[in-house]
């Protein structure tokens, strides 16, 4: 009895695992065009550093100059401080220059590649690299020391 009732119960949570992995699963990065768009002049509107993705709000002009309202995602706030990201990394009326991968389907959204400060420094996101030919920003040796 002992037996087949440790049998049922690994069947159940193995079917339960298989079901909930892909429930669980990241979502990958193919709602995303693979050029970067460009908005310089940006103004930040909101910084809100949450999980899953911290996201960055911000208003600017598209390429046929029209006003348009944008958020762009960003990793999560743990892997932003790993490169030396904080809460107070960029703030609401900040003016930047934002280079991101937008949504293909049309929306005002899409992923960050990286951030252009006012002073020329640089605010790199960590999950789909850092140049256009897709190789990682992440470098462990630039990392904040404990």
């Amino acid at each position: 009895m002992k037996g087949k009732l440790l049998v049922t119960s690994a069947l159940s949570l193995s079917v339960l695992m298989g079901a909930s992995g892909r429930v669980l699963a990241h979502h990958g990065n193919a709602a995303y065009d693979d050029k970067i768009t460009e908005f310089k002049n940006a103004t930040v509107t909101k910084f809100n550093w949450a999980n899953p993705h911290a996201l960055i709000d911000f208003d600017a002009k598209d390429a046929k100059g029209n006003p348009v309202h944008v958020t762009v995602e960003t990793a999560a706030p743990q892997a932003l401080r790993l490169i030396g990201w904080t809460k107070t990394s960029v703030a609401a009326g900040d003016m930047i220059t934002v280079r991101m991968y937008l949504a293909k389907n049309g929306n005002p959204a899409g992923r960050l590649q990286k951030i252009i400060l006012a002073d020329g420094s640089e605010l790199h996101d960590t999950q789909l690299g850092g140049d256009e030919g897709g190789k990682s920003r992440y470098d462990p040796d630039a990392a904040p020391k404990k």
